[in-house]
Protein backbone atom coordinates (compact mmCIF):
# COMPACT_ATOMS: atom_id res chain seq x y z
CA UNK A 1 0.00 0.00 0.00
CA UNK A 2 1.43 3.39 -1.01
CA UNK A 3 2.07 6.14 1.46
CA UNK A 4 -0.99 8.19 2.28
CA UNK A 5 -3.52 5.47 1.53
CA UNK A 6 -4.09 4.70 5.19
CA UNK A 7 -4.67 8.39 5.83
CA UNK A 8 -7.15 8.50 2.97
CA UNK A 9 -8.90 5.41 4.35
CA UNK A 10 -9.27 7.00 7.78
CA UNK A 11 -10.64 10.22 6.26
CA UNK A 12 -13.18 8.23 4.28
CA UNK A 13 -14.19 5.31 6.51
CA UNK A 14 -14.00 7.12 9.85
CA UNK A 15 -15.35 10.45 8.62
CA UNK A 16 -18.11 10.85 11.21
CA UNK A 17 -15.91 9.72 14.11
CA UNK A 18 -13.11 11.98 12.89
CA UNK A 19 -15.49 14.93 12.71
CA UNK A 20 -16.66 14.38 16.30
CA UNK A 21 -13.13 13.99 17.62
CA UNK A 22 -11.95 17.03 15.66
CA UNK A 23 -14.60 19.30 17.19
CA UNK A 24 -13.67 17.92 20.61
CA UNK A 25 -10.01 18.72 19.92
CA UNK A 26 -10.97 22.25 18.87
CA UNK A 27 -12.74 22.68 22.19
CA UNK A 28 -9.73 21.31 24.09
CA UNK A 29 -7.43 23.75 22.23
CA UNK A 30 -9.76 26.64 23.11
CA UNK A 31 -10.26 27.71 19.48
CA UNK A 32 -13.84 26.64 18.92
CA UNK A 33 -15.01 30.18 19.77
CA UNK A 34 -18.42 29.21 21.14
CA UNK A 35 -18.70 32.81 22.30
CA UNK A 36 -19.33 33.90 18.70
CA UNK A 37 -20.36 30.60 17.03
CA UNK A 38 -23.06 28.15 18.04
CA UNK A 39 -22.21 24.44 18.26
CA UNK A 40 -24.30 23.91 15.15
CA UNK A 41 -22.29 26.52 13.22
CA UNK A 42 -18.98 25.01 14.36
CA UNK A 43 -20.11 21.56 13.25
CA UNK A 44 -21.31 22.86 9.88
CA UNK A 45 -18.02 24.66 9.24
CA UNK A 46 -15.97 21.63 10.30
CA UNK A 47 -18.08 19.29 8.15
CA UNK A 48 -17.73 21.57 5.13
CA UNK A 49 -13.95 21.76 5.51
CA UNK A 50 -13.44 18.05 6.22
CA UNK A 51 -15.52 16.99 3.18
CA UNK A 52 -13.51 19.33 0.95
CA UNK A 53 -10.26 18.08 2.54
CA UNK A 54 -11.27 14.48 1.78
CA UNK A 55 -12.14 15.38 -1.82
CA UNK A 56 -8.76 17.09 -2.30
CA UNK A 57 -6.82 14.24 -0.73
CA UNK A 58 -8.66 11.72 -2.92
CA UNK A 59 -7.61 13.40 -6.14
CA UNK A 60 -4.37 15.10 -5.13
CA UNK A 61 -0.76 14.20 -4.39
CA UNK A 62 -0.66 12.96 -0.79
CA UNK A 63 3.10 12.98 -0.32
CA UNK A 64 3.68 16.46 -1.80
CA UNK A 65 0.33 18.23 -1.37
CA UNK A 66 -0.12 21.39 -3.44
CA UNK A 67 -3.35 23.13 -2.51
CA UNK A 68 -3.13 25.46 -5.52
CA UNK A 69 -3.96 22.62 -7.95
CA UNK A 70 -7.41 21.80 -9.34
CA UNK A 71 -7.80 18.81 -7.02
CA UNK A 72 -8.09 21.13 -4.05
CA UNK A 73 -10.51 23.64 -5.62
CA UNK A 74 -13.39 22.60 -3.33
CA UNK A 75 -11.22 23.06 -0.26
CA UNK A 76 -10.10 26.52 -1.38
CA UNK A 77 -13.75 27.54 -1.88
CA UNK A 78 -14.73 26.17 1.52
CA UNK A 79 -11.79 27.91 3.18
CA UNK A 80 -12.74 31.21 1.59
CA UNK A 81 -16.29 30.94 2.93
CA UNK A 82 -15.25 29.87 6.44
CA UNK A 83 -12.50 32.50 6.56
CA UNK A 84 -15.03 35.21 5.71
CA UNK A 85 -17.41 34.00 8.41
CA UNK A 86 -14.68 33.84 11.04
CA UNK A 87 -13.00 37.11 10.10
CA UNK A 88 -16.29 38.97 10.46
CA UNK A 89 -16.63 37.65 14.02
CA UNK A 90 -13.16 38.55 15.23
CA UNK A 91 -11.28 35.26 14.98
CA UNK A 92 -7.47 35.76 14.78
CA UNK A 93 -5.11 34.08 12.26
CA UNK A 94 -3.51 32.08 15.10
CA UNK A 95 -6.89 30.80 16.27
CA UNK A 96 -7.79 29.88 12.69
CA UNK A 97 -4.55 27.95 12.16
CA UNK A 98 -4.95 26.13 15.50
CA UNK A 99 -8.54 25.33 14.53
CA UNK A 100 -7.19 23.37 11.53
CA UNK A 101 -4.16 21.89 13.32
CA UNK A 102 -6.53 20.34 15.89
CA UNK A 103 -7.34 17.79 13.18
CA UNK A 104 -3.95 16.18 13.73
CA UNK A 105 -4.83 14.74 17.12
CA UNK A 106 -7.76 12.49 16.10
CA UNK A 107 -6.21 11.68 12.70
CA UNK A 108 -2.98 10.46 14.34
CA UNK A 109 -4.96 8.46 16.92
CA UNK A 110 -6.96 6.64 14.25
CA UNK A 111 -3.82 5.92 12.21
CA UNK A 112 -2.12 4.53 15.32
CA UNK A 113 -5.07 2.17 15.86
CA UNK A 114 -4.87 0.91 12.26
CA UNK A 115 -1.12 0.46 11.74
CA UNK A 116 0.86 -1.99 13.89
CA UNK A 117 4.26 -1.67 12.21
CA UNK A 118 6.17 1.21 13.81
CA UNK A 119 8.11 2.15 10.66
CA UNK A 120 5.01 2.11 8.50
CA UNK A 121 3.17 4.14 11.13
CA UNK A 122 5.96 6.75 11.30
CA UNK A 123 5.98 7.11 7.53
CA UNK A 124 2.19 7.44 7.39
CA UNK A 125 2.16 9.98 10.21
CA UNK A 126 4.65 12.13 8.28
CA UNK A 127 2.37 12.09 5.23
CA UNK A 128 -0.67 12.93 7.37
CA UNK A 129 1.22 15.76 9.09
CA UNK A 130 2.24 17.23 5.72
CA UNK A 131 -1.37 17.13 4.56
CA UNK A 132 -2.71 18.88 7.66
CA UNK A 133 0.17 21.40 7.70
CA UNK A 134 -0.51 22.30 4.06
CA UNK A 135 -4.19 22.61 4.97
CA UNK A 136 -3.38 24.92 7.91
CA UNK A 137 -0.88 27.02 5.94
CA UNK A 138 -3.30 27.64 3.11
CA UNK A 139 -6.01 28.40 5.67
CA UNK A 140 -3.83 31.07 7.28
CA UNK A 141 -3.01 32.62 3.90
CA UNK A 142 -6.68 32.68 2.87
CA UNK A 143 -7.69 34.08 6.24
CA UNK A 144 -5.12 36.88 6.18
CA UNK A 145 -5.97 37.74 2.57
CA UNK A 146 -9.64 38.13 3.42
CA UNK A 147 -8.90 40.07 6.59
CA UNK A 148 -6.75 42.52 4.61
CA UNK A 149 -9.64 43.04 2.18
CA UNK A 150 -11.96 43.72 5.11
CA UNK A 151 -9.50 46.20 6.62
CA UNK A 152 -9.06 47.96 3.28
CA UNK A 153 -12.83 48.16 2.78
CA UNK A 154 -13.34 49.54 6.29
CA UNK A 155 -10.53 52.02 5.73
CA UNK A 156 -12.13 53.22 2.50
CA UNK A 157 -15.49 53.55 4.26
CA UNK A 158 -13.90 55.52 7.10
CA UNK A 159 -12.19 57.85 4.63
CA UNK A 160 -15.49 58.42 2.85
CA UNK A 161 -17.33 59.06 6.11
CA UNK A 162 -14.60 61.31 7.51
CA UNK A 163 -14.42 63.47 4.37
CA UNK A 164 -17.98 64.17 3.22
CA UNK A 165 -18.58 66.72 0.48
CA UNK A 166 -21.40 69.00 1.64
CA UNK A 167 -23.37 71.46 -0.46
CA UNK A 168 -23.71 74.53 1.76
CA UNK A 169 -25.51 76.61 -0.86
CA UNK A 170 -26.23 76.47 -4.53
CA UNK A 171 -22.78 76.63 -6.14
CA UNK A 172 -20.88 76.33 -2.84
CA UNK A 173 -19.36 73.06 -1.63
CA UNK A 174 -17.48 72.35 1.58
CA UNK A 175 -15.39 69.41 2.70
CA UNK A 176 -14.43 69.34 6.39
CA UNK A 177 -11.24 67.39 7.04
CA UNK A 178 -10.74 65.67 10.39
CA UNK A 179 -7.68 63.82 11.69
CA UNK A 180 -4.53 62.93 9.76
CA UNK A 181 -4.20 63.51 6.02
CA UNK A 182 -1.95 60.95 4.34
CA UNK A 183 -1.39 60.39 0.61
CA UNK A 184 -4.13 57.77 0.21
CA UNK A 185 -6.73 59.87 1.99
CA UNK A 186 -5.67 63.03 0.16
CA UNK A 187 -6.20 61.23 -3.17
CA UNK A 188 -9.63 60.06 -2.05
CA UNK A 189 -10.56 63.58 -0.94
CA UNK A 190 -9.47 65.04 -4.27
CA UNK A 191 -11.40 62.49 -6.32
CA UNK A 192 -14.60 62.92 -4.30
CA UNK A 193 -14.30 66.69 -4.47
CA UNK A 194 -13.72 66.87 -8.23
CA UNK A 195 -16.65 64.53 -8.88
CA UNK A 196 -18.90 66.69 -6.70
CA UNK A 197 -17.81 69.87 -8.53
CA UNK A 198 -18.89 68.38 -11.85
CA UNK A 199 -22.09 66.86 -10.47
CA UNK A 200 -23.30 70.00 -8.69
CA UNK A 201 -21.77 72.64 -10.96
CA UNK A 202 -19.99 74.25 -8.02
CA UNK A 203 -18.16 77.56 -8.32
CA UNK A 204 -16.81 77.81 -4.78
CA UNK A 205 -15.14 74.99 -2.82
CA UNK A 206 -14.27 75.36 0.86
CA UNK A 207 -11.69 72.95 2.28
CA UNK A 208 -11.99 73.28 6.05
CA UNK A 209 -9.02 72.02 8.10
CA UNK A 210 -10.29 73.01 11.55
CA UNK A 211 -10.25 69.33 12.57
CA UNK A 212 -6.79 68.53 11.18
CA UNK A 213 -4.48 67.87 14.13
CA UNK A 214 -1.16 68.83 12.58
CA UNK A 215 0.02 70.35 9.34
CA UNK A 216 3.44 69.35 8.05
CA UNK A 217 5.02 69.84 4.65
CA UNK A 218 3.32 66.76 3.22
CA UNK A 219 -0.15 67.80 4.42
CA UNK A 220 0.38 71.33 3.11
CA UNK A 221 1.40 69.99 -0.31
CA UNK A 222 -1.70 67.79 -0.42
CA UNK A 223 -3.88 70.83 0.29
CA UNK A 224 -2.17 72.93 -2.38
CA UNK A 225 -2.51 70.16 -4.96
CA UNK A 226 -6.19 69.84 -4.14
CA UNK A 227 -6.65 73.59 -4.54
CA UNK A 228 -4.85 73.48 -7.90
CA UNK A 229 -7.08 70.65 -9.12
CA UNK A 230 -10.17 72.61 -8.06
CA UNK A 231 -9.00 75.64 -10.04
CA UNK A 232 -8.46 73.46 -13.10
CA UNK A 233 -12.11 72.45 -12.81
CA UNK A 234 -13.09 76.12 -13.05
CA UNK A 235 -13.96 76.62 -9.37
CA UNK A 236 -12.35 78.74 -6.66
CA UNK A 237 -10.85 76.96 -3.66
CA UNK A 238 -10.79 78.47 -0.18
CA UNK A 239 -8.87 76.81 2.66
CA UNK A 240 -10.51 77.66 5.98
CA UNK A 241 -9.87 76.81 9.60
CA UNK A 242 -6.24 77.90 9.64
CA UNK A 243 -5.45 78.53 13.29
CA UNK A 244 -2.62 80.80 14.46
CA UNK A 245 -0.57 77.70 15.34
CA UNK A 246 -1.02 76.15 11.90
CA UNK A 247 -0.26 79.50 10.26
CA UNK A 248 3.02 79.76 12.20
CA UNK A 249 3.90 76.17 11.31
CA UNK A 250 3.31 76.77 7.61
CA UNK A 251 5.46 79.90 7.70
CA UNK A 252 8.25 78.03 9.50
CA UNK A 253 8.04 75.24 6.92
CA UNK A 254 8.27 77.78 4.15
CA UNK A 255 4.97 76.71 2.60
CA UNK A 256 3.84 79.18 -0.06
CA UNK A 257 0.05 79.09 -0.51
CA UNK A 258 0.44 81.17 -3.65
CA UNK A 259 -2.92 82.02 -5.20
CA UNK A 260 -4.91 79.89 -2.77
CA UNK A 261 -7.37 81.96 -0.76
CA UNK A 262 -7.36 81.29 2.99
CA UNK A 263 -9.77 82.21 5.78
CA UNK A 264 -9.64 81.76 9.54
CA UNK A 265 -13.06 80.05 9.76
CA UNK A 266 -15.57 78.31 7.55
CA UNK A 267 -17.99 81.16 8.30
CA UNK A 268 -15.57 83.70 6.82
CA UNK A 269 -15.06 81.44 3.83
CA UNK A 270 -18.81 81.13 3.33
CA UNK A 271 -19.27 84.91 3.47
CA UNK A 272 -16.59 85.27 0.78
CA UNK A 273 -18.35 82.63 -1.29
CA UNK A 274 -21.69 84.46 -1.05
CA UNK A 275 -20.08 87.73 -2.08
CA UNK A 276 -18.33 86.04 -4.98
CA UNK A 277 -21.63 84.68 -6.24
CA UNK A 278 -23.41 87.98 -5.77
CA UNK A 279 -25.30 87.11 -2.61
CA UNK A 280 -25.51 89.42 0.37
CA UNK A 281 -26.24 88.40 3.95
CA UNK A 282 -28.41 90.84 5.91
CA UNK A 283 -30.11 90.75 9.26
CA UNK A 284 -33.91 90.56 9.12
CA UNK A 285 -35.46 93.37 11.20
CA UNK A 286 -38.87 92.28 12.39
CA UNK A 287 -40.14 95.82 13.02
CA UNK A 288 -43.79 94.90 13.08
CA UNK A 289 -43.23 92.09 15.56
CA UNK A 290 -41.28 94.35 17.90
CA UNK A 291 -43.99 96.98 17.76
CA UNK A 292 -46.64 94.40 18.58
CA UNK A 293 -44.71 93.23 21.62
CA UNK A 294 -44.30 96.79 22.90
CA UNK A 295 -48.05 97.39 22.48
CA UNK A 296 -48.84 94.17 24.31
CA UNK A 297 -50.44 92.55 21.26
CA UNK A 298 -48.12 89.51 21.15
CA UNK A 299 -46.30 88.35 18.03
CA UNK A 300 -47.09 88.49 14.34
CA UNK A 301 -50.48 87.31 13.12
Amino acid sequence: MSLGQETLTVLSDRFDDLLVRWTEAQSAEGVQRTDVFSKKEVREQSTRLLKAFLAGATGGDLEEPDLSTDSWADLRDALREVSEERTERGVTPTQMATFIHALKTPLFEFLTERIDDSKALAAELIVAARLVDAFALHTTEAFIEHREKVIERQRAEMIELSSPVVELWRGILAIPLIGALDSARAQEVMENLLEAIVERQAEIVIVDITGVRTVDTQVAQHLLRTAAAVRLMGAECIISGISPTIAQTMVQLGVDVGEVLTRASIRDALVHGFNKLGWDIQSIERTGERADRKAGRGGRV
